[in-house]
């Protein structure tokens, strides 16, 4: 049997149209649980990796309109507050959908925080962006009282950017092992982990956001994971997409991903990132690496569809 790490978006926990309600958020990780419990009765070991970005928007948001009242949250500590809500959530319908298939199994989450660089050029050019839009003049007044980076938003608005480097190491990987070594499934790296800095072997959260998928690709090459499994809106990734030429790919080498990246075939807020973690797992040793949307995931395991990365 085989060591899966499966990365899911946060876009599938809340989807396009909704509020995010717990009810809401509840049911979508019920529907979301089938597949991968497929997977699980089959023997496989399986560990569940998230996004969370509209839930630290969320967050965000309720901080911000709270700020008169009780203290805001760095946003370490709101990536952290996320990653804990989530993991409840997801280790729970996961559970109760293991007592109601006869599956006798634990799952348990684990709050993971990465390890980035403080010289990632990502610091000096921040450019993920998260939380509430903002008029033109309340921007301005944040500005004046907090050293803050806002971009202009598609008319929409102002938003906060903040920095999005590159995960180098995930602090609580002999955890994760330990669990994985008594059989438990390991919800872990939500929203690719809470970024921190690391000096003579302390540990400091910094504001900023790792991308799930990298941080699901360090974690999976750092396990010897047999397969790393990214779950997108798409069965399969395609080049010119949404066109009448659009082809989708069953396969594609390394090469041809970067080559397909330099021809802006991969947008970098939405294929990019993926192909990137893809490349990055196996260039750190990893063997499988599948993109697919959860509701192929058997197919694609089967070989039958989805897109395989290889080198």
């Amino acid at each position: 049997m085989s060591k899966i790490v499966l990365a899911i978006g946060g876009n599938a926990i809340i989807k396009e149209g909704q509020k995010g309600t717990i009810e809401e958020q509840q049911q979508n990780i019920y529907e979301s649980c089938e597949p991968v419990l497929g997977l699980i009765e089959e023997g496989n070991t399986v560990v569940i990796t998230h996004g969370n970005g509209p839930q630290v928007g969320n967050t965000l948001i309720k901080s911000k309109m709270a700020e008169s009242v009780v203290p805001s949250y760095p946003l370490d500590v709101c990536d952290a507050e996320t990653q804990g809500n989530l993991g409840y959530l997801i280790q729970q319908a996961f559970n109760n959908k293991m007592v109601e298939r006869k599956i006798n199994k634990t799952v348990a989450t684990v709050v993971t925080q990465a390890i980035v660089s403080k010289e990632d050029p990502a610091f000096e050019n921040p450019t993920k962006p998260i939380g509430p839009f903002y008029s033109k003049e309340e921007m301005e007044e944040i500005v004046k009282q907090e050293n803050l980076t806002f971009i202009e938003d598609s008319g929409r608005g102002y938003r906060r950017v903040v920095p999005s480097p590159k995960p180098i190491k995930i602090v609580e990987k002999e955890a994760i092992e330990a669990l994985l070594n008594k059989d438990i499934t390991v919800i872990t790296a939500g929203g690719g982990g809470i970024p921190v800095v690391e000096e003579n072997g302390k540990l400091e959260g910094v504001a900023a956001v790792i991308d799930k998928d990298f941080a699901s690709a360090l974690l999976a090459a750092e396990i010897n994971a047999d397969y790393l499994f990214i779950l997108t809106g798409v069965e399969q990734v395609a080049i010119h997409f949404g066109t009448p030429n659009q082809q989708n790919l069953f396969e594609m080498t390394v090469d041809e991903a970067i080559r397909y990246m330099e021809e802006g075939h991969f947008p970098k807020g939405s294929m990019g990132p993926k192909i990137e973690a893809a490349i990055m797992f196996l260039n750190k040793g990893g063997k499988n690496v599948i993109i697919t949307s959860i509701d192929k995931l058997q197919d694609a395991l089967q070989g039958k569809t989805g897109t395989r990365v290889i080198l």
